[in-house]
């Protein structure tokens, strides 16, 4: 087949390593992969750090992404590049959702193999202080209005473009939780098409299973579910079985601590408890093998306070 040549490298020397990035410090800016938009080099080993002012927050926001899915990465650390500090791994072909950091210290890392490459990123960063809560971002085929400035008390709403329904709550409006930190009270919906997998789960208990369980789960499947319980109190998620293609099919939650945790493989993960009143869980798989998938027990806890005795 024929390869445009501004979006392909050959390969480098053998051990040959593209660096680039640095620290970056200010209330805003903006990042580019190197050679944006015309294709990162083969070898690329980048990071960036950028720092903030004390007591605040970092939120990046993608313009533009496609990176060789599942050979090349880029690596968000909540913090300084430590693999303590993990956040999540992004690769492929999506523009990935605003993130923000926890911290006023924001990495990202970006890495590429010996073959393929593609355009790139380019994101917008921006400090973040107690009282805002970001952009928080529209999904595809979602339209969003209202906001402001994103402070606490400002609401926004979602619609979706005609032939996708929304799943998850149309109005969100940004909060201060009980670290005085400005968040909103929900994640952002999502729309899809009304024969996808995925949707909106309330109730006190219930299991949910990936497309097709017991039976194997098909190829590029994409389902998104988010689990609600009622204002105050939290979901905890007990897994009965696991099986996916490990490290290419995926299941991705959302709203726990560590904020995004990623499973794979063949282990039974350990039980999950939100640190809010719901759980966003993403299922991805690639278009190669097939396995069994996952079931999970959910239920809703109410958070009482206990007596302590002196």
């Amino acid at each position: 087949f024929l390869c445009n040549k501004s979006f392909f490298f050959s390969p480098p020397p053998s051990g040959f390593i593209y660096t680039c990035g640095g620290t970056l410090k200010g209330r805003n800016g903006s990042i580019e992969s190197p050679g944006f938009p015309y294709g990162y080099p083969n070898g690329a080993n980048c990071t960036w750090v950028i720092v903030g002012e004390e007591g605040s927050r970092i939120q990046l926001m993608f313009l533009s992404f496609a990176i060789e899915e599942e050979y090349d990465f880029l690596s968000l650390y909540d913090g300084h590049p430590h693999p303590a500090n993990f956040r999540t791994r992004l690769t492929g072909f999506q523009v990935p959702p605003p993130v923000t950091s926890t911290g006023n210290v924001f990495s990202l890392r970006l890495t590429s193999d010996f073959a393929v490459s593609a355009h790139g990123f380019k994101l917008n960063y921006e400090e973040l202080h107690s009282t805002s809560c970001g952009n928080p971002g529209v999904p595809p085929k979602a339209v969003l209005s209202g906001g402001g400035r994103f402070a606490v008390g400002d609401r926004v709403r979602y619609s979706c473009v005609p032939g996708y329904v929304l799943d998850g709550h149309a109005t969100l409006t940004c909060i201060t939780n009980t670290g005085n930190t400005a968040v909103w009270d929900f994640p952002a919906p999502i729309c899809r098409a009304e024969d996808t997998c995925g949707g909106t789960v309330r109730g006190g208990s219930g299991v949910v299973t990936s497309p097709g369980y017991p039976g194997n789960y098909g190829n590029q499947a994409d389902c998104t579910w988010i689990l609600l319980a009622e204002p105050g109190d939290t979901i905890s998620v007990i897994f009965t079985d696991f099986q996916t293609e490990e490290k290419y099919d995926y299941l991705e939650v959302e709203g726990s601590e560590p904020p995004t945790i990623w499973l794979s493989g063949s282990n039974v993960p350990s039980p999950i408890v939100s640190n809010k009143n719901w759980l966003r869980l993403h299922f991805m798989t690639d278009s190669n093998h097939r396995y069994r998938g996952f079931s999970a027990h959910y239920q809703g806890k109410i958070i009482t306070c206990r007596e302590t005795s002196i």
